[in-house]
């Protein structure tokens, strides 16, 4: 991955845009030493969104379960019924 400074940004901030579309790879921005900021071109930080989104409700899902908030088949295919018509 590829290490700007937060100098860079200001002074280039078109060229590293033009980079990150054109790469898609992100760019970690420092500043005084220390990471502060990553840029991403867009499409990629809507599919992390996407993804994260998913792996929030897997992670509710596992909660459910692990705390016995659970239903049969059949409960949940009536519970659903109402939706699916």
């Amino acid at each position: 991955m590829r290490t700007e400074l937060v100098t860079t940004l200001k002074r280039q901030a078109t060229e590293l845009l033009a980079d990150i579309e054109r790469d898609k790879q992100p760019i970690l921005i420092t500043q005084h030493g220390l990471p502060s900021a990553y840029l991403v071109d867009v499409e990629t930080f809507e599919l992390q969104q996407q993804r994260m989104a998913v792996l929030e409700g897997i992670a509710r899902g596992e909660m459910a379960v692990a705390e016995g908030r659970v239903v049969t088949h059949a409960e949940a295919k009536s519970r659903m019924g109402r939706w699916l018509k």
